[in-house]
């Protein structure tokens, strides 16, 4: 029974590492890019220094989301 279980698990498993490291890590990385080229243009242009702050954190937030995105990818992948 827990064979059966393991095989069922792995149906599962495969596609979601698909998924995630083909379509919602490439999407993660370009939100960050997003956000980076936002927080540059609005330092180049002398823009608000509070606006430059939440992007900022935004940025790190986002970061975190891609990196847990990633490491779930290669969990998956291994298993």
């Amino acid at each position: 029974m827990p064979a059966m279980a393991e095989r069922a698990a792995r149906c599962y498993v495969r596609p979601m590492a698909t998924f995630l490291s083909m379509i919602v890590l490439p999407v993660a990385v370009g939100a960050v890019a997003l956000v980076l080229l936002l927080g540059l243009i609005n330092m180049m242009r002398g823009g608000s220094p509070n606006r430059s702050q939440k992007l900022m954190r935004l940025r790190v937030l986002l970061q975190f989301v891609a990196i847990v995105i990633t490491m779930l990818a290669v969990w998956a992948m291994g298993r």
